[in-house]
């Protein structure tokens, strides 16, 4: 009887508090924090059909994730970079039946930014077989839906020269592309695919 009577009185104490928390208005539990929204990503390998060399073998593979606010511009280390740092890696293979020739070319990236199925990816050659090592390289990337296929577009195919300064063969130059510069998506997917993450733009570092 005694052990049945203590479970009453506690149970009983237990109710009242809930309402006497209930009348004086206590604040609620705190909610447990929301799990971080993904970041903004391209990730893929694709060959393309680039209109200009219908009969090549052309591939690309992007992996790159955002990374806001983590590339200091040069002589600022320590401050905020830009909303659109990203990091990761792009290979390019470009093979000419044509010519025998073999191209590749590795890069890090450096910005991304994602607008829908769409994003523009840039990054900086690292090692390469063509002599581009230091310049900048920019990738468009639309993720087809229902039925559509993938495109890519890539600074060097169709865009981003510079007629009045030639290289010193002779040829049209073809300068760095901005960060997250590059031109629309024009070569379509014919083997593989790319997923992009959209995400908003994070929002600026307090002063």
């Amino acid at each position: 009887m005694k052990t049945r009577t203590r479970t009453r009185v506690l149970a009983g104490s237990v109710a009242a508090g809930a309402l006497f928390a209930t009348l004086i208005g206590a604040a609620p539990a705190p909610a447990a924090p929301a799990a971080p929204a993904r970041p903004a990503a391209v990730h893929g390998g694709a060959s393309v059909l680039y209109a200009y060399s219908p009969r090549d073998d052309i591939r690309f593979t992007v992996e790159a994730v955002a990374a806001p606010f983590t590339r200091p511009f040069p002589g600022k280390e320590g401050k905020d970079g830009s909303p659109t740092d990203a990091r990761g890696k792009v290979t390019v293979y470009h093979y000419s039946p044509e010519y025998q020739v073999t191209g590749t070319s590795e890069a890090e990236v450096d910005c991304l930014v994602t607008g829908g199925r769409t994003a523009t990816v840039t990054a900086v050659v690292t090692k390469s077989t063509v002599g581009d090592v230091g310049r900048r390289i920019g990738i468009s990337v639309q993720d087809g839906v229902r039925g559509e296929p993938d495109r890519l577009g890539f600074s060097w195919g169709v865009a981003n020269i510079d007629p009045p300064n030639l290289d010193p063969d002779g040829s049209v130059a073809k300068p760095s592309a901005g960060t997250c510069m590059a031109p629309a998506p024009f070569t379509e997917v014919t083997k593989g695919g790319f997923k992009v993450v959209p995400a908003p733009l994070p929002p600026l570092p307090k002063a």
